[in-house]
């Protein structure tokens, strides 16, 4: 089995992994202006989608340009998501984007949904693999991806989360493999106490409306919204939820059986106050001191670009970052250097800036747990800022491990 890396090769971003020329695991975007794409679009014969972030699945639509309808594999959620975020591309993107709203609906044409633990086959380059999708615990739908040739057995982990939140069980599947590819987003990182993030949290909300500010929290739309409406559902604060996350937190709930509690979903989301943005809606809820959940969580674009302007400069206010910051991103530069972009000039930012550890990635400790399932098997390190240190700590572990660079080719 020969793997090309055509994404997401000692970076954060544009996953796509390339299985024999034909089979193609995701293919994302990575987030910037402009934002990057993988190395190459290829013509696969089919392509299994991990999960429903941008990273992952952001390009998809543009492999069905043209003549090419290659099948579409994922999960329920997965599908539902691809298309909120194509469309949400499309409007942000217009002209400049890489697909257009036929490509989108084209995706009806050639998808297939399938459920965890469901082995089905896939025809690709005159091979049948049959592929299983393993509950991978990052965002509802998400997968680690088992593809079997009959002589190789290739795991793509894909993003994964050992440990339990509230929106989902940590990832406890570990089927046979005789290679891994791993993600290694927080392989130097060891994630704080869950309970613990989520106590700062609330006590940082409280105490900056108490002073007389308002707390923004820019949230990733998908998962990590829902999870920061339920903790502060729980501790009886009404946030205001904006952008994308409204759809997104409607959307889950229509697929219980992906999700932890469907009733404390249920829960968040009649406990959150939906943002219409009509007759300056925002410039009231900004200067109420109110706890306002929005889109985006890299501070890239959505309406937390309306509110940041009219919250920075008061040292009262906190932007509350919930998620990991790309490097290059809007929300990487507040965090790092205290100012970001701001209608076109970068701009000091007054307002006091926290982050907050809700990740939905395994840390340092369960990426090594879960490896050690997998002594015996290659294990290729990728989606990460430091693949190359990680798989040189996997190797002095006894591991058989490598970082495959950008565009390489890896037999296995």
């Amino acid at each position: 089995m020969e793997i090309q890396f055509l994404g997401g090769a000692r970076e954060v971003g544009r996953s796509a992994v390339l299985v024999d020329d034909a089979l193609l695991l995701d293919f994302g975007s990575l987030t910037g202006d402009p934002p990057q794409y993988p190395v190459s679009r290829p013509e696969p014969d089919a392509v299994v989608v991990s999960h429903g972030h941008l990273d992952h699945v952001g390009q998809v639509p543009a492999l069905l340009r043209g003549d090419r309808r290659p099948t579409v594999h994922w999960t329920p959620p997965t599908a539902d998501l691809a298309r909120v975020l194509a469309e949400d591309t499309l409007k942000l993107r217009g002209y400049d984007c890489t697909f257009t709203r036929n490509h989108v609906r084209r995706l009806g044409e050639v998808e297939r949904r399938h459920g965890y633990g469901e082995p089905f086959v896939v025809a690709a380059g005159g091979t049948d693999y049959e592929v299983t999708l393993h509950d991978a615990g990052h965002i509802p739908g998400s997968a680690h991806v088992l593809v079997d040739d009959g002589e190789t057995r290739l795991l793509y982990t894909a993003d994964f989360h050992t440990d339990d939140t509230r929106l989902l069980s940590g990832s406890t599947a570990r089927p046979d493999a005789d290679a891994v590819i791993c993600e290694s987003t927080y392989s130097d990182v060891r994630h704080e106490d869950r309970a613990r993030v989520e106590e700062r949290f609330v006590e940082t909300v409280r105490e900056t409306r108490w002073e007389g500010g308002t707390a923004l929290i820019p949230a990733f739309a998908i998962g990590r919204t829902q999870e920061v409406l339920s903790v502060l559902g729980d501790a009886d604060v009404r946030p205001y939820l904006d952008g994308m996350g409204q759809r997104v937190t409607d959307l889950l709930r229509r697929h219980p059986e992906f999700v932890r509690d469907p009733a404390a979903l249920r829960r968040a989301k009649s406990g959150a106050r939906y943002v219409t943005g009509k007759d300056g809606q925002r410039d009231r809820i900004a200067a109420d001191n109110e706890a306002v959940v929005t889109t985006s969580g890299m501070l890239s674009g959505g309406p937390v670009m309306s509110y940041l302007p009219m919250l920075r400069s008061d040292p009262t206010n906190r932007v509350c970052l919930t998620g990991y910051q790309v490097e290059g991103t809007n929300g990487r530069e507040l965090l790092e250097r205290g100012r970001c972009e701001l209608n076109g000039a970068v701009v000091p930012v007054a307002a006091r800036v926290e982050p907050f550890d809700f990740s939905a990635h395994a840390d340092r400790n369960g990426l090594r747990s879960f490896l050690d399932a997998y002594r015996g098997a290659t294990v290729l390190v990728n989606h990460g800022d430091r693949c190359p240190a990680f798989a040189a700590d996997l190797r002095a572990d006894g591991h058989d491990a490598a970082a495959p660079e950008l565009g390489e080719r890896v037999t296995v």
